[in-house]
């Protein structure tokens, strides 16, 4: 997976994809931590959804944070994500898994994925290009 830019905004989230296409890479925009429990897996759908209309051609990856809610992580699955974050227990982890597998989904099992968190970035395409270019 690329490395990460963690949005928290449709405008943070169109910056990130502007930047991939200028240095034509694939992107991969996640939410913040818990964000699934937070915002909701179709909220953050939605704000992916709006991004990528600008930027279809992009070989974007969504990632949505579920924290260790196993109902969000499977509402997120059910929204149609291809992969979520979870970290709850094990024996749940694995039955989410099974799950997502048949959905052609994955679990995201990064402990320490490389990120570029956008909160309070005051130039998001900016921060996004400078971190994208080092890769």
């Amino acid at each position: 997976m690329s490395p990460r830019i963690v949005v928290h905004s449709l405008e943070q989230a169109r910056a990130a994809l502007a930047a991939a296409v200028e240095l034509g890479v694939p992107l991969t925009l996640a939410s913040a931590v818990g964000a699934g429990g937070n915002v909701g897996p179709l909220w953050f759908k939605a704000l992916i959804d709006a991004a990528r209309e600008d930027h279809p051609a992009v070989n974007l990856t969504a990632v949505l944070d579920c924290a260790d809610e196993a109902g969000t992580a499977l509402g997120a699955l059910r929204a149609g994500f291809k992969c979520v974050r979870f970290t709850g227990p094990a024996e749940v982890h694995a039955r989410i898994a099974a799950i997502a597998a048949e959905l052609g989904a994955t679990i995201d099992q990064e402990t320490a994925p490389e990120r570029l968190d956008l909160l309070d970035v005051p130039d998001p395409r900016g921060a996004v290009r400078a971190f994208l270019a080092r890769k």
